[in-house]
């Protein structure tokens, strides 16, 4: 049961979302309407950071939120299996760039560095590093695929290294995506390389993060092992599509009833 005592980090949570469509079936409408809800998710609840989409929709979702501080972020690389040429992973990238992405979430090649090509994998993220330039690059392990502990620790620093602005668990679209285990061990990673360099590098979960209890276990996760100096979304997203509604449904119950049940069978309320 949710109450009075978690508003502050529900309304903490929404703020790190970066709200999601990712699908092949995505049309203008689909981004209208995240759009919308990323800019007002329920009444009287604050935005999310920003929205995650598909390279051809950065156009549009730049125009929908325009006067707005929420950001635009692009997947590229080759999304989700980044199984594609060099060449192609930078053009995707710039043209991402050039429609007006404030943000670039690029996945790795996870078959090479299973494999151990790290100068391969480090070479890509620095590629693509080079054309963001001073723009957010967020760069994706997909740790279900990487499964080893020391090979996501190895990716991690890989990735830091090679200047990355946030690493990002997972694209969502294989099981498992995020979990506290794969979380822990990058942030970690994240705690090591601020403690040797004195640089701060994000963090973000993302796949299957769907309730407001998930989202208050990740910003605990953060508080534990990064500090309070990391609840601010230069430094912390969470990617995800439902939890959006969900944390501004239990948002706005606690408002009005002093209490949320997220096992309730009540459908939402947000919008």
């Amino acid at each position: 049961m949710l109450t009075q005592k978690h508003l502050s980090d529900l309304n903490l949570s929404i703020s790190f979302i970066d709200h999601t469509a990712l699908e092949g079936a995505d049309q203008f409408k689909t981004i209208e309407n995240l759009c919308a809800i990323a800019k007002n998710p329920g009444e009287g609840v604050h935005p999310t950071a920003g929205v995650c989409v598909y390279p051809i929709w950065v156009e549009a979702a730049k125009k929908l939120l325009q006067n707005t501080p929420l950001t635009v972020a692009s997947v590229a690389t080759g999304f989700p299996a980044g199984a594609t040429f060099l060449e192609v992973k930078k053009l995707e990238t710039q043209l991402a760039i050039d429609a007006g992405a404030d943000e670039i979430d690029m996945v790795i090649s996870r078959g090479h560095m299973i494999m151990g090509n790290h100068d391969f994998v480090q070479n890509e993220i620095r590629e693509m590093k080079n054309i963001v330039g001073n723009k957010v690059l967020k760069v994706i392990l997909e740790t279900g695929e990487l499964k080893e502990e020391t090979i996501i620790t190895k990716a991690s620093f890989l990735a830091m290294e090679a200047g990355a602005d946030f690493i990002k668990t997972s694209t969502g679209k294989i099981n498992p995506a995020a979990t506290i285990e794969s979380s822990t061990i990058m942030m970690k990673a994240i705690k090591e390389y601020y403690g040797s360099t004195g640089k701060k590098v994000g963090f973000k979960p993302a796949g299957g993060i769907r309730t407001a209890t998930d989202a208050l276990t990740y910003l605990s996760l953060v508080r534990e092992l990064l500090s309070e100096e990391w609840l601010k979304p230069s430094l912390f997203r969470i990617g995800a599509s439902s939890l959006t509604a969900n944390l501004a449904n239990a948002i706005i119950q606690i408002k009005e009833n002093g209490q949320f049940d997220e096992h309730s069978t009540a459908k939402p309320t947000a919008y």
